[in-house]
């Protein structure tokens, strides 16, 4: 988030109406299969908020979360999530249930005989065959058919107007423009307009698998998705691609609380030392993804905290008389190496999808490579096996850091009439 968000939204927007302190924003950055680390950690949360309403610390264990806001994979998840919030603490379950039973076939498919392993000359025709019926590297049709199944736009629309909450926000990326959309089905009569910022804007109109499909779209992996956006019809892919301020719809809907689960790639010194000889095909291949989905979320991040505790500083005369209040952010991520845990379940990876990448020179899990073994790969294992030791590591990580979530979404920590300052 932006100064530029602050001061605009909260210093010449005042009409706009406050939301009150107890609302709570939730954003789930992308990364492709990497995204069921979310799932995990909100079923520990769910876990936590049953134990919380029975110590008295929240009132009922209702849906936590005013609003929701996701990018790429997290988009879906976030709109899972929005359209079953009338069920409470149970959609996190539930969300848990769909990644365990997710399969990479459901999510894309690609036609690779085996021997294409054995050149990287067939690898690259299989691909361009690809390319010339899909317009990308996969075919997504079954994401299609698994999110209209998994997803009921209905339900969404029915727990925005039973006001189960506030609003649901997905960003992709145009293609077209190079601006950031940021698309949001809002409950009836919200008194947040559309706003417009350099390179990134929103547009709130109803939320539809179409719009999941454009958030979601993986660079070069997946193809394009069309959008009708000022009258006219534009291409988006991932909405993480140039994302330099993640937070910043949260901020413009009034969230004076956000949490935020991200996957990305803890420091990867341990690795390094294994990297022998140049970077493969593989290594590039996966550094780039990783810059597309992970490098601005933390950033962000520490930019809010540090703008929400200058303010906080300021004298209470000044600060009083400004009509914007702290920030509360608390960022989780994976506190183990995904190239790593991904190394351990490289078997898991589709037949077709491991052939094409090793024909390539993509997926070595030879002379040390451990990088370039596991970080493409990662994105596209959508297998029960490595699925659900994300699901493990995102609960092991909750459950660490209790005492901070516990902070975060009961009173611990925060004085009466106050917002609380990270």
């Amino acid at each position: 988030m932006s100064l530029d968000t602050l001061i605009t939204h909260n210093l010449m927007s005042p009409a706009q109406a406050r939301p009150d302190r107890g609302g709570c924003a939730l954003v789930l950055m992308g990364g492709g299969a990497r995204t069921a680390y979310q799932a995990g950690v909100l079923k520990a949360l769910a876990m936590m908020h049953t134990h919380w309403c029975a110590e008295g610390k929240v009132q009922r264990p209702a849906f936590p979360f005013r609003w929701l806001l996701g990018t790429s994979a997290g988009a879906l998840n976030a709109a899972f999530l929005a359209s079953r919030a009338d069920q409470g603490l149970m959609a996190f379950h539930d969300l848990t249930a769909f990644w365990s039973t997710l399969r990479s076939r459901k999510v894309y498919h690609l036609e690779a005989p085996r021997w294409v392993r054995a050149s990287r000359l067939f690898a690259g025709l299989t691909l361009a065959r690809q390319v010339r019926r899909h317009h990308a590297l996969l075919d997504t049709l079954p994401l299609v058919a698994t999110l209209h199944q998994a997803i009921d736009l209905r339900a969404l629309q029915q727990n925005l107007l039973e006001g189960h909450i506030e609003a649901l926000g997905v960003t992709a990326s145009s293609y077209s423009t190079g601006e950031h959309w940021t698309f949001c089905q809002t409950r009836p009569g919200s008194p947040i307009t559309p706003w417009h910022r350099p390179g990134r804007r929103a547009d709130f109109q109803p939320v539809t698998i179409e719009h999941l499909m454009a958030s979601s779209a993986i660079p070069f992996l997946f193809p394009a998705v069309p959008l009708w956006v000022d009258g006219h019809r534009e291409h988006f892919g991932d909405g993480s691609m140039r994302q330099l301020s993640p937070l910043s719809p949260a901020i413009q809907f009034g969230a004076r609380r956000i949490l935020t689960i991200g996957v990305g790639q803890p420091q990867r010194t341990g690795l390094a030392a294994r990297m022998a000889g140049e970077p493969t095909a593989g290594t590039i291949a996966g550094h780039a993804m990783a810059c597309v989905f992970h490098d601005t979320l933390m950033a962000d991040v520490e930019q809010t905290q540090r703008v929400s505790q200058t303010v906080a500083q300021l004298p209470p005369e000044l600060a009083a008389a400004l009509p914007y209040r702290p920030v509360q952010v608390l960022a989780l991520q994976p506190s183990f190496s995904l190239d790593e845990l991904t190394r351990k379940h490289i078997a898991c990876l589709p037949a077709p999808t491991r052939n094409t990448l090793i024909g390539l020179g993509a997926l070595d899990t030879g002379r040390g490579a451990a990088g370039s073994a596991a970080s493409l790969a990662s994105y596209l294992m959508f297998e029960p096996p490595f699925v659900n030791a994300l699901i493990e590591l995102g609960e092991h990580d909750a459950w660490r850091r209790q005492a901070e979530l516990k902070a975060f979404f009961t009173a611990d920590g925060t004085k009466p009439g106050q917002d609380a300052v990270p």
